[in-house]
């Protein structure tokens, strides 16, 4: 899957409330009210990006998490990031 080029990033993340462009990665981080709902939602993304094999960075601080998208193996944000992306904000 192709990176997206500056102005198709900048037209998604436009409709994508809370989420930043941050050292070349999708970043947003959920307010999720204590260390037990921390948990409970990197859980639920887990098992979203295992069952979709595209898999976040995940920091986890008490009531934080911060979830980072990027491809890899592309070399920047694609497609596949934003859909993943719109996952998280899904499970949250």
């Amino acid at each position: 899957m192709p990176v997206l080029d500056e102005s198709e990033l900048q037209a998604q993340v436009a409709g994508m409330p809370g989420w930043e462009v941050r050292d070349g990665a999708l970043q947003k981080a959920y307010s999720c009210g204590d260390f037990d709902g921390s948990m409970a939602f990197v859980n639920r993304v887990a098992k979203a990006a295992a069952e979709a094999d595209h898999h976040p960075d995940i920091a986890i601080s008490w009531d934080t998490v911060t979830l980072r998208w990027v491809s890899h193996s592309a070399g920047g944000i694609t497609e596949s990031d934003v859909q993943m992306a719109k996952v998280g904000d899904g499970l949250a």
